[in-house]
């Protein structure tokens, strides 16, 4: 029997998951045995009476930091049953989360997400214990839960069994290497409130409506997303859809 991609979270408030991962494909999934959660409470590895896990940062400041041999034992017990799995602390400190390392990570054999609370984890437990430092944006959450929610979404659906039809995944935003967004869709009726779907949608021709598609990405990623169309452009493989070509339907927001 294959193993389930695994999935560990180490947090103070186990109570957040799964959350929303219960739910829809990922909690399918879920049920299925096709991955695993691990929610681990980090409190019991506090320090003393009131089992503390947290302590005044050194160089003064407010607030307080996750101490390091609190955090480290917590690890330690994270991946004593599959110490395979790369840890990632979550912190809006880290490198952006994209859909190349989500697509990394969801072909290894799971992973062990560390949420930060407070002003944030000693650096040292982040470095001795080799950990990937990821941000879900830059905006600032009120702890790491809800990022490692973001990031595991992200993971899941791309797990074997998870999504109905491959072919979803491969035509979304971010996918494959082209990283452009999305084109736009359309469902019944044809006609609403007197806008209609692109005719080219209508025609039956696949050719035709890849193309559409294929256009409209890049027309949506140039206006919304430059910084991703200008590292297309600097690559001279990368040809756009709509050059040298003729106009095809009317923009989708015409009456």
């Amino acid at each position: 029997m294959t193993t389930p991609w695994r999935a560990g979270v180490l947090t103070l408030f186990p109570e957040m998951f799964p959350g929303p991962l219960g739910a829809s494909l990922a909690g399918r999934g879920l049920r299925e045995g096709l991955w695993r959660l691990d929610a681990l409470d980090m409190r019991p590895f506090g320090l003393g009476r009131h089992r503390s896990v947290d302590d005044t940062p050194f160089g003064g400041g407010a607030g307080v930091v996750l101490r390091p041999d609190v955090v480290d034992a917590a690890c330690a017990a994270a991946l004593a049953e599959a110490p395979e799995r790369p840890l990632v602390a979550l912190t809006p400190r880290g490198e952006p989360l994209a859909q190349p390392l989500v697509r990394e990570l969801a072909a290894g054999p799971g992973i062990v997400l560390l949420c930060g609370r407070f002003e944030g984890i000693d650096q040292r437990v982040i470095e001795a214990r080799g950990m990937r430092e990821v941000s879900v944006g830059d905006y600032v959450l009120s702890g790491g839960e809800p990022a490692a929610l973001v990031l595991l979404d992200a993971c899941v659906r791309l797990l074997p069994g998870i999504m109905g039809a491959a072919e979803s995944a491969d035509e979304e935003s971010f996918a494959g290497d082209g990283a452009l967004l999305e084109y736009p869709h359309y469902t019944r009726p044809a006609e609403w409130n007197g806008r209609r779907v692109p005719e080219v949608l209508l025609s039956g021709h696949h050719a035709e409506v890849a193309r559409w598609r294929r256009a409209e990405a890049e027309r949506a990623t140039r206006d919304r997303r430059p910084d991703l169309w200008r590292s297309r452009a600097a690559d001279p493989s990368r040809t756009p859809a709509g050059e040298g070509a003729a106009p095809l339907a009317a923009r989708p927001d015409a009456a």
